[in-house]
């Protein structure tokens, strides 16, 4: 469990440590890192700020779980079959209580392609409507993806559809919690969703938030969207907890300064360069050093800006 004063300073430091350059923390499983308490009741798996490699076993965002009193609730299906086998090991050696709901955070990998596991053993997977036509429309494709860094650890995995879908939210009563599904709008990726706990003031953000690794930006992504879904409706939570999709439980300062206030630099920056008659080649180049010390920094930085770039051509 974290103690009360780890999760203080988690909430309140200006940036966690993060490292794509850490080794597997947890070598007996395919987790990357054994489960840990944030509030009583709801633990996460935190994933490697990293993309996702054998060594990590895709295991590169949070999976997160409730334990309710009257069953479990996970969130995220995991990047493989087998990695959603040992986050249901890790919930066993917490509580005999059934897994008895699954939510699909959007329609990426990471979060899909373990629901073939979570199908196996009876239990409801739901998502968002746009995120499970993702997996219809283009699962084949994502699962070929982790099979070519996962190899032998793709084992047992198959696309499997989510079971449930809705368009705005999906509201549970379980044990001691009241569990919010909600849609707030558009935001990273088609069919992103939070999962609000009213009761704790702790919302599992997904791909809504970052803080310690860059956030990439899709052909699909809307950036001008994410930012007005942010501002209307995920500021509205005021959370005093947040997991977000990637990296360590923090806090609202943390993730707005790290996902709205990257986006708007990002695109105050893109702007510049348009008004000055700069082009595409050039913009991949706009200066991002403010974020330069953001996990993936390296590898996202100029894609990031040619996006914006593209879509604020148009805009």
């Amino acid at each position: 469990m974290i103690r009360p004063l780890i999760l203080a300073a988690a909430l309140t430091a200006g940036v966690a440590s993060a490292s794509e350059d850490i080794a597997d923390k947890y070598p007996g499983s395919m987790l990357y890192d054994k489960p840990v308490e944030i509030v009583p009741g709801v633990f996460s798996a935190i994933g490697a700020t990293a993309p996702p490699t054998y060594e990590n076993s895709g295991h590169n965002n949070n999976l997160s779980f409730i334990v309710t009193g009257d069953g479990v609730v996970v969130i995220n299906g995991g990047a493989a079959y087998g990695l959603a086998r040992a986050l249901h090991d890790e919930i066993r050696q917490i509580t005999d209580q059934p897994v008895k709901l699954v939510f699909n955070e959007n329609g990426q990998g990471h979060a899909v392609l373990g629901n073939s596991y979570w199908a196996e053993q009876g239990v409801p997977i739901v998502a968002h409507e746009d995120a499970a036509r993702v997996v219809e429309e283009t699962g084949g494709t994502i699962l070929e993806g982790m099979k070519r860094y996962n190899v032998d650890k793709a084992e047992g995995t198959r696309i499997q559809i989510p079971t449930e879908t809705f368009s705005d939210e999906h509201i549970v009563e379980m044990g001691d919690f009241r569990i919010e599904a909600r849609y707030l709008g558009p935001a990273h990726s088609p069919g992103d969703i939070v999962i609000w706990l009213p009761r704790q003031s702790l919302v599992i953000a997904g791909d809504m938030a970052f803080h310690e690794r860059m956030l990439p930006i899709f052909p699909d992504t809307d950036t001008a969207a994410w930012i007005e879904t942010w501002d209307s409706e995920f500021e509205a939570l005021n959370a005093t907890y947040v997991i977000p999709g990637h990296g360590h439980p923090t806090n609202m300062d943390q993730v707005r300064r790290y996902t709205r206030d990257y986006l708007i630099y990002l695109r105050a920056r893109i702007g510049e360069h348009l008004d000055a008659g700069g082009d595409l080649s050039d913009a991949y180049y706009v200066d991002q050093s403010p974020y330069r010390h953001l996990d993936t920094f390296e590898e996202l930085a100029t894609k990031n800006a040619g996006r914006v770039y593209e879509q604020m051509e148009f805009e």
